[in-house]
């Protein structure tokens, strides 16, 4: 764990935190705990967002690299 964290206010709905709350005693651990381990799943390494699947399957076409754009696009929606 690093040695000095920044604290974040978050705004969630009720629903969200109840089940935030079960998954902390389910684990039983802290709620800052599984929305760090939350944060970085989802963000990972480097803040980075890994795309679905990237480099596990072979796509069967030849235009990917012609259309990747496109594909970037339709994978992070529209965000970069």
């Amino acid at each position: 764990m690093l040695a000095y964290m920044k604290r974040t206010t978050v705004k969630i709905p009720d629903a969200l935190d109840g089940r935030l709350r079960h998954e902390a005693q389910r684990r039983g651990t802290t709620i800052s705990q599984v929305t760090r381990d939350a944060l970085e799943a989802h963000l990972g390494e480097g803040s980075r967002r890994r795309l679905a699947g990237a480099g596990e399957w072979r796509s069967g076409r030849g235009d990917v690299s012609a259309r990747i754009e496109e594909i970037l696009a339709r994978e992070l929606g529209g965000a970069r």
